[in-house]
């Protein structure tokens, strides 16, 4: 059966299909669910997250009434999902009950087994599926006692249903043989309420590497959407104006002649588009063409995840990965060398035969490149995933629950594995948040002789010796505390210390947060800073600069004195030398430049 088209369907009067999406944040929103709505004409969405309380979760189900309900099961959302399921028999025992995701798409029978209440479960890409059972079960009159009656029929593909006598008929896991026929997901009703939030869209299905962690390779080969189709549906989103579109592309850079006209055609947006496109690319198979573009790109325009994983090369060779090191490297520092736009890499922590020193060497390989983000996640064991024949040659214990994490491995134990997990929530405050980079990157260079893993290993070692690592900080109080920390595990001057904290202060945060014990210089000297303001000097510093009112400067700029460059303090450099810096907040990042009063 074909998929109906997005805007080609009638009414046909079907009533209470609803597609259920849990999400992990309030700012995403479920691609999954509006496909399913796309194609299922007169079925509903509703979306809710993993923060909802669960009988408020039941009660925003059961007020809508579903005649069948379909929900979404995803790693992030699968044990809510299951609590959810253990309380829908009372709250709504007439509602015809379909899950689908990949946290369902795979030991599918034991899923069965273990929630009775459940009547079908689709495998794999559910957009033609859906349509062929919803057609079924229309046949029946959308009736939960009749429902078995189903499997009457032959077999649905990609459709594991009960049988009338109990037994479960798994089917088979299916895909979308033709992309294209899949409809797009967004409507104009609902653009206004959801621009502000993080739209996922996608071009192409499937991936063109076999890394064992993923499960992006589970189907052969990558199909892409006709480049007509896509330039519209971009077009769609930059007339509503939305923040962001993230590209689920697994590998957006997989074919040059389907991802470079892309590039191109967002290149050639006006100016006044603010839209971020943002995609998950293969760097080091980008071109001398692709890199062209890049650098012409708008600021802000785009931005680019990559997945290094590991710079180790038996640990990518052992999850079927490989990395291009030379050129990974070389590509990231030209891309940031545009300083146009954001820059994600990504390690894994638990790899195999990655242990301690390995992950040391992988990390401090990374953070050498200062990429604007390094997120560490931490190995998982998803079902379906080649990983899991790895299991018992690198000895792996993990959760049995999701999100299925590595507990320990041959290569680090779980008291290891418990303390990475510190190590990343300190790195996640400080340097992910772009907080105390020059304080961090003086040590590193000053004191640990470059050795980036060795500096943020001792920051957290004496944070969970002082217990931070049970409480929550606000953010005022972070820079007090990595200025105690330098004191006590290097003893860094106090002076120092208190120059580099207030330039990371001002960079930080939109310069906003200005802890009250650092020693700031607003009231000390503004017999130099006022006679500036109200002069002509500032234009030589800011082109068209115009005195308003007293208000508008301080929210605007910010002048302080330092008693050396702190601009250096990533060379390691402290050179004594009364410096006099103008914070400019005025723009997407805070800027900074050297001036005379």
């Amino acid at each position: 059966m074909d998929i109906v088209k997005n805007g080609e369907w009638k009414e046909r009067g079907q009533e209470g299909i609803l597609w259920l999406a849990i999400n992990a944040k309030y700012s995403h929103t479920s691609l999954a669910v509006r496909y399913l709505r796309e194609c299922v004409p007169g079925s509903e969405i509703l979306e809710l997250t993993i923060n909802h309380q669960l009988l408020a979760a039941l009660g925003e189900i059961y007020e809508r009434r579903p005649r069948v309900l379909g929900i979404a099961c995803y790693i992030w959302n699968i044990e809510m999902v299951k609590d959810l399921l253990r309380l829908l028999p009372a709250a709504l025992p007439d509602t015809i009950i379909v899950c689908g995701g990949p946290e369902v798409s795979y030991d599918t029978a034991a899923f069965f087994r273990e929630f009775p209440m459940v009547d079908f479960v689709v495998r794999g890409e559910g957009e033609e599926a859906v349509v062929q059972l919803i057609e079924r079960l229309r046949a029946v009159k959308l009736d939960k006692a009749r429902a078995a009656e189903v499997s009457r029929l032959v077999s649905l593909p990609g459709v594991a249903m009960r049988r009338e006598d109990g037994s479960i008929d798994e089917s088979t896991a299916v895909t979308v043989a033709d992309f294209s026929q899949v409809p797009f997901a967004y409507r104009e009703a609902e653009m206004e309420p959801i621009k502000e939030r993080i739209l996922y869209y996608e071009t192409s299905r499937g991936c063109p590497f076999s890394c064992a962690y993923c499960l992006s390779c589970a189907t052969a080969g990558v199909r892409f959407l006709p480049l007509a189709r896509v330039f519209g549906e971009l077009d769609f989103f930059v007339r509503h104006d939305v923040r962001q579109v993230k590209f689920v592309d697994r590998t957006f850079n997989a074919k040059k002649s389907h991802f470079l006209p892309i590039l191109q055609y967002i290149l050639a947006l006006p100016q006044t588009v603010r839209t971020n496109f943002h995609f998950e690319v293969a760097i080091d198979y980008l071109d001398e063409d692709v890199l062209e573009t890049l650098a012409q790109m708008p600021r802000g325009r785009v931005q680019l995840e990559i997945g290094i994983q590991s710079t180790n090369e038996k640990t990518l060779q052992a999850v079927s990965r490989c990395n291009h090191w030379e050129q990974i490297a070389a590509h990231i520092r030209r891309i940031l060398s545009f300083h146009n736009m954001h820059l994600h890499v990504d390690l894994i922590i638990g790899l195999p035969g990655e242990g301690m020193d390995s992950f040391a060497r992988s990390f401090n390989d990374v953070y050498e490149l200062h990429a604007d983000m390094l997120q560490l996640g931490f190995l998982k064991f998803l079902k379906g995933a080649s990983m899991m024949q790895l299991v018992e040659p690198y000895r792996y214990a993990y959760m049995a629950m999701a999100p299925y994490e590595v507990l320990r491995s041959d290569a680090l134990t779980y008291g290891e594995i418990r303390w990475f997990h510190s190590f990343e929530d300190v790195f996640e405050t400080y340097y992910n948040a772009g907080r105390c980079r020059h304080t961090a990157d003086f040590l590193i260079k000053a004191q640990e002789h470059g050795d980036a893993f060795a500096f943020w290993k001792r920051f957290t070692d004496w944070w969970e010796n002082h217990g931070y690592h049970k409480v929550g900080h606000a953010t005022k109080d972070l820079y007090g505390l990595l200025r105690d920390f330098a004191g006590d595990a290097y003893g860094t001057a106090a002076v120092l210390l208190d120059n580099l904290l207030r330039f990371d202060a001002l960079m930080a945060d939109g310069g906003r947060i200005r802890p009250v014990y650092l020693d700031w210089d607003m009231e000390k000297h503004q017999d130099k800073t006022a006679p500036f303001w109200r002069s002509e000097r500032p234009r030589a510093y800011l082109p068209g600069f115009v005195f308003e009112n007293w208000r508008a400067v301080r929210g605007r700029y910010h002048i302080e004195f330092f008693a050396c460059d702190v601009r250096k303090a990533a060379e390691g450099i402290a050179e004594p030398r009364e410096t006099v810096l103008l914070f400019d907040f005025t723009g997407p990042d805070v800027t900074c430049q050297e001036i005379v009063l």
